[in-house]
């Protein structure tokens, strides 16, 4: 058996202790602002945004340990989490990254880094879910009825109303008819296949015109879900893409040309914010991947399972509108 010889690594652990301290405080105050639950104490809205950020952060945080752990494990020069603070926007950060200062030395090495750490964040965003689905309060809900394809808020349909508006002005279109206005809003996060399987878990059937108010927790898991969903994309150096080198070499790249033109589909005719991901993954993280130092030692079969079963995440929690608006 090779031997592995750990280096030794400097971290400045201020700055990610700052950087955590920034992201506690981002995440909270955002979502005291995003998604407020209603006239409460404030004492108790603090409550909230804390349990929120601390939920978050959790998942956030096994994510990347996961993937440091086994860097390390392996040999590899790895950072500490960077957490990465956004006020105002999203849910108050870009979540987390670790910077790997080394090449990844075979195929089994790059599927163990890039599995640990959705699977880590899941080990740890499923069991807060269905806590936070136990103590989720039942409320009155409109129906969602926003289905139709292409979505409201697709490039297509954005497109259509553009288009109109413009004719509008010249007046070479009549204006439609005004639509009621009703005065209450609601936003409706999408359920993938494995959040309706815990709320069937949890909650069981759901009685017509009921819905839950979701817990802080909750909100933070399906975060998690939609993060792991982010990050399980078979593009580039994203977590699913080191695994599709693992399994495919080079050609991994076509795989993630596909996947490209997935979100293509999605941001013309589900929702236009997929474009940022789409820009995200073809932009800045790209098809490409650092070659390994052995890369001719062959993929385990337990390694295969284990990027099987990470695919099998990426279609349980993918949702092709992730949020809506309703309106009633």
């Amino acid at each position: 058996m090779e031997r592995v010889t750990v280096r030794p690594v400097t971290h400045r652990l201020w700055l990610h202790l700052l950087l955590f301290v920034l992201t506690v405080g981002t995440t909270s105050f955002t979502f005291d602002r995003a998604f407020p639950s209603g006239p409460l104490p404030d004492a108790e809205r603090l409550a909230h945004a804390l349990t929120f950020s601390a939920a978050l952060l959790s998942i956030l945080g096994a994510h990347e340990m996961g993937h440091y752990v086994l860097a390390r494990l392996h040999g590899v020069d790895v950072s500490l989490p960077y957490f990465i603070p956004l006020p105002y926007l999203g849910v108050g950060t870009l979540g987390a990254v670790i910077r790997i200062r080394a090449p990844i030395p075979t195929r089994n090495a790059l599927v163990d880094i890039g599995a640990a750490g959705p699977l880590a964040g899941l080990a740890v965003a499923l069991p807060l879910l269905v806590w936070g689905l136990a103590h989720s309060e039942w409320i009155d809900a409109p129906p969602v009825t926003d289905t139709a394809f292409p979505g409201s808020t697709s490039l297509w349909s954005l497109g259509r109303l553009a288009v109109q508006w413009a004719g509008e002005q010249l007046s070479l279109l009549p204006a439609p008819p005004e639509e009621p206005f009703f005065g209450h809003q609601a936003i409706i996060f999408s359920d993938s296949l494995l959040m309706r399987g815990l709320k069937a878990l949890v909650l069981g059937p759901l009685p017509p015109g009921r819905d839950i108010q979701e817990h802080p927790v909750v909100i933070a898991g399906w975060f998690g879900l939609l993060v792991t969903v982010l990050n399980l994309m078979p593009v580039g150096q994203f977590d699913g893409g080191h695994m599709a080198y693992a399994l495919w070499g080079p050609r991994a790249r076509w795989v993630g040309k596909a996947m490209a033109l997935v979100l293509l589909f999605l941001t013309l005719f589900y929702t236009v914010t997929w474009a940022v991901w789409l820009l995200v993954a073809t932009k800045l993280v790209g098809f490409g991947h650092p070659e390994l130092t052995h890369p001719a030692e062959p993929l385990s079969f337990g390694r295969k399972l284990v990027c099987a079963l990470c695919f099998l995440a990426l279609a349980g929690c993918a949702m092709p509108v992730p949020i809506r608006m309703v309106i009633w």
